[in-house]
């Protein structure tokens, strides 16, 4: 080679040699080598296995990698004697000659496909999956293109084995290692935009959604917050009208109800509480499920902490709607001693879509289903005057219509208390 050529790309080099690769060719095990050295090691020392890896070769055969063949043509092209006089007559062209600046964009790309299509190759034969999946992942980040390749190329099935065999492993054997590799998968996985038809339905395979939810269980914080990006993205998608028809919702409702209590990080509360709504919405039996594992009980807890926080009041309003629409909702409803206050605390303080979604929640535990413990608790707790201050503001027809009709109705039971006007007549006349 010309002393005055930059050093090749290490990518060109063989892996036996260290030398630039004549005639590269790729091995089982997807590595490339330079065909004299590894026929070499194969035929003349008589090896069976991948040099680079020490795996055992599952054949002989020598793929020739016409990608980085060309590659490598190219980059001699352009250390060529005429190439370097062209680019010397400009000071800032030559300054571009290094070799990060040789590859240039179209190389680049086809050096990061060819990387990222190897990765995968090996993916299931390496004992280094952490990283090669640390690999991929850094390949398509932020990078839409590699990402299509990614999922073209079968790396969605492929990372889905992985975290079978993972989580198999880590639950025979308590391997913490092999768990690793299930939270490094995630991770890949978290990196799709999981947005197309296909690669939702993969995702939703068995082997591959078990892992995400056992990752939901007890994977760490960084793990957990890419397996619920998972779901929320799966969720987004509208993977058809029953997305959770192939796993537990049980398990689901409780590893999301285990995150909202734990609070582990606001993000992830966050992104919980999105999959909270859609599974109790398109599952058919979600609301009575979600009752069943305590979900009343979470939600009145998390919105006596967050009540200020109008991103988390609203949806929290909006799961205690939906889940007091069925019988057991508005019975665990009235049984908590801080529901009804929690609800009260956000009317005409949050937001004017919290104010109504309030409102309803305080409509279908007090109307649709009464209750002498929650009607004295709206009283105690300055629901009632909430209410009443409604009458003197701007609200949404539908609103103004509910309040009214609460107030005329339990009108009777509240007058025997102090805080209640004594001439309830004066109030809804301000209607007319």
């Amino acid at each position: 080679m010309d002393m005055d050529m930059e050093e090749p790309p290490h990518l060109f080099l063989c892996p036996i040699s260290m030398e630039l690769m004549q005639e590269p060719v790729t091995v089982s095990t997807g590595v490339t080598y330079d065909r004299r050295s590894i026929e070499r090691w194969l035929f003349s020392y008589g090896r069976a296995t991948c040099p680079a890896t020490m795996q055992p070769l599952a054949n002989l055969d020598l793929t020739p990698n016409h990608t980085l063949a060309r590659v490598i043509s190219s980059w001699l092209d352009r250390g060529s004697p005429s190439s370097s006089s062209s680019s010397s007559s400009s000071p800032s062209t030559s300054s571009l000659s290094s070799p990060v600046h040789e590859l240039g964009t179209p190389l680049t790309r086809m050096l990061e496909e060819e990387r990222l299509r190897s990765a995968l190759g090996d993916l299931e034969e390496t004992p280094f999956k952490v990283t090669a999946l640390k690999s991929m992942r850094s390949c398509m980040a932020g990078d839409v293109a590699m990402q299509i390749i990614f999922v073209a190329s079968g790396g969605v099935e492929a990372v889905g084995r992985v975290m079978a065999q993972a989580l198999a492993e880590s639950g025979a054997g308590g391997d913490f290692s092999a768990f690793t590799v299930c939270e490094e998968a995630a991770a890949v996985l978290a990196a799709l935009p999981l947005s197309d038809e296909a690669s939702v339905g993969l995702v939703l395979a068995p082997e591959c959604l078990r892992p995400v939810m056992a990752l939901l269980q007890r994977g760490s914080a960084e793990a957990r917050l890419h397996a619920m990006d998972i779901l929320t993205k799966i969720s987004s998608a509208g993977a058809g009208d029953h997305w959770t028809a192939g796993i537990d919702v049980d398990d689901v409702l409780k590893s999301l109800l285990e995150l909202l209590s734990d609070e582990v990080s606001a993000r992830l509360s966050s992104r919980a509480l999105d999959v909270l709504l859609d599974v109790v919405e398109r599952s058919p039996s979600g609301r009575a499920k979600a009752v069943e594992v305590g979900a009343v009980h979470v939600l009145v807890e998390l919105l006596v902490v967050d009540a200020d926080d109008r991103h988390v009041a609203e949806r929290i309003l909006l799961l205690l709607k939906r889940l007091c629409k069925c019988p057991e909702g508005r019975l665990a409803f009235a049984e908590h001693d801080l529901s009804v206050a929690a609800v009260a605390r956000t009317m005409l303080r949050v937001s004017d879509l919290a104010t109504q979604l309030a409102v309803k929640v305080l409509w279908l535990v007090s109307m649709v289903a009464q209750s002498e413990k929650v009607l004295e608790d709206m009283v105690l707790t300055g629901a009632v005057a909430k209410l009443l201050g409604l009458l003197h503001v701007e609200s949404a027809p539908s609103t103004k219509q509910k309040t009214v009709r609460m107030v005329r109705i339990h009108g009777v039971f509240w007058r025997q208390y102090p805080c209640f006007p004594t001439d309830l007549k004066d109030y809804l006349r301000l209607l007319d």
